[in-house]
């Protein structure tokens, strides 16, 4: 029977999920030390820009992390340890006493990787480390070192594209260009609220907000789409060849199923729009918005099929983006493919991005990315990575073998972190690791030659180069 100690010392060694020698020349030869693109993140451009200091492990680690807020709140924990008013080092406690119970749940393994690879604690986070965990961590993180410029820098991170509503200045990305800040920060351009039109208050005075910063009074609804083409270009000037969507799906009609110009009058009069005149004018703007994205080059992302906010008393008690959204059972493939369909039909069909929330959608994006390359460039429609609830182990494989199934996994432009977090590079490296222990498995099953030179290029591309090539910063 092992001790305590050997098996401790099997978790989280630096062949961590490489089941065989192959796969652990894979990952350590052709993986490891390939540079980050991290291409979809929701990291503050203000705190990379500034170099942000934080104050503590639980400033960076636990203020704004969903993930943890949900696994707490189901162990019991009260809301004071979690977003209230519990000092750091008490909230850090609470996280410390609920990381052993997440053991399955990637958290687990999020949590040690994340200890190890930026402040090199390789101790198990427990009730009883939680002291010293917190005070070697608080410490590295007044060193210069560690902050936030640093923290990318130790993770080899190349480049970073944040996510950034129309109206923001940017000045934080012309502040990171002018102090010459070593990872390169790109804009990402999400216009969700520009077509976030349930509400006609809270959408008036969005298009207030949004005529101010283009410059364009919007009076009518083709004002609304020259602002919007005004702030693709101020963002394109500075550096940005992204957009981005949160979607529960994409929405389809013939065009001209409604007036848009009177939709667009209704909702300045206040009026509320009936759900079909709703989806029509989301699926209207998102034509045009699309058509700007391929006149410039860029490539467009749908995120599809997150249920959101599901919970009123905490929507109302602690707002949005706090851990009260699931996956959702939404349609997906007729209306996405004819989306793409109508785009196409003039050649105004961008690169673009397909992320599923729901794992059934797999084989369904999968397909649908094949559909639309024209081989006009390499992977010009790709199935994204596994995406927030399945971006663990077991999401991330059934995303790659969909992919490998039905399309071509060579092609893939890779993983990315979604997040909000400093400390979340580490999911690449967990990427990284699945990616090489699958195709070596292959290899092992007698399913693929152990040709080095040529799967170590094909994991090299999709760990860095792909990524590299397809978006062209």
């Amino acid at each position: 029977m092992h001790s305590p100690v050997i098996e401790q010392n099997r978790f989280l060694t630096q062949d961590f999920l490489l089941k065989t020698d192959f796969a652990k020349l894979l990952y350590h030869d052709y993986a490891a030390k390939l540079p980050i693109i991290d291409y979809h993140c929701h990291l503050s451009p203000h705190d990379i820009a500034t170099n942000r200091k934080f104050n503590s492990l639980t400033e960076i680690w636990l203020n704004g992390d969903h993930y943890k807020w949900r696994a707490m709140r189901t162990l019991g924990i009260s809301e004071h340890f979690i977003t209230g008013k519990a000092s750091d080092e008490e909230k850090f406690q609470k996280w410390a006493e609920a990381v052993p119970y997440t053991l399955r749940n990637p958290l687990y393994h999020w949590t040690h990787l994340e200890l190890r690879r930026y402040f090199g604690i390789e101790e198990l986070l427990t009730p009883k480390t939680a002291t010293k965990v917190y005070g070697e961590a608080t410490a590295l993180l007044q060193d210069p070192e560690f902050h936030t410029q640093g923290l990318l820098k130790r993770m080899h991170v190349e480049t970073v594209c944040s996510t950034d509503d129309p109206t923001d200045s940017l000045e934080y990305h012309i502040l990171a260009k002018k102090n010459k800040v070593p990872t390169k920060l790109l804009p990402t351009f999400r216009p969700d609220k520009s077509y976030a039109v349930e509400n006609p208050g809270s959408y008036v005075a969005y298009l207030n907000l949004l005529s101010d910063t283009s410059g364009v009074e919007i009076c009518r609804y083709s004002d609304l789409l020259q602002a919007l083409e005004n702030r693709i270009s101020f963002f394109h000037d500075m550096g940005g060849r992204l957009s981005d969507h949160g979607l529960e799906q994409l929405y389809f009609f013939e065009l001209g199923t409604f007036d848009v110009e009177t939709l667009f009058r209704k909702l300045q009069e206040g009026k509320t729009l009936q759900s079909k005149e709703v989806d029509y004018f989301k699926f209207h703007t998102l034509v045009e918005l699309s058509k700007m994205y391929h006149a410039k080059g860029w490539t467009q992302q749908y995120h599809l099929g997150a249920l959101r906010n599901t919970n009123d008393r905490m929507l109302r008690t602690l707002g949005p983006d706090t851990g009260f959204d699931s996956i959702g059972d939404f349609s997906q493939a007729r209306a996405l493919g004819s989306y793409l369909n109508l785009l196409d039909s003039s050649d105004q069909l961008a690169k673009t991005i397909l992320y599923n929330l729901n794992p059934s959608d797999n084989e369904v994006l999968a397909t649908m990315v094949g559909n639309f390359n024209d081989g006009s460039i390499k992977g010009k429609i790709q199935f994204g990575s596994g995406w927030w609830f399945l971006d663990q182990k077991d999401g991330m494989e059934k995303q790659l073998n969909a992919l490998s199934n039905m399309g071509m996994l060579s092609c893939f432009v890779g993983m990315l972190t979604d997040s909000r977090s400093f400390l979340s590079f580490p999911r690449h490296e967990y990427f990284r690791r699945i990616l090489c222990n699958l195709i070596a498995q292959d290899v092992e099953n007698g399913e693929l030659p152990a040709d080095e030179a040529w799967l170590g290029k094909i994991i090299s591309d999709i760990s860095y180069y792909n990524a590299k090539e397809y978006f062209r910063f």
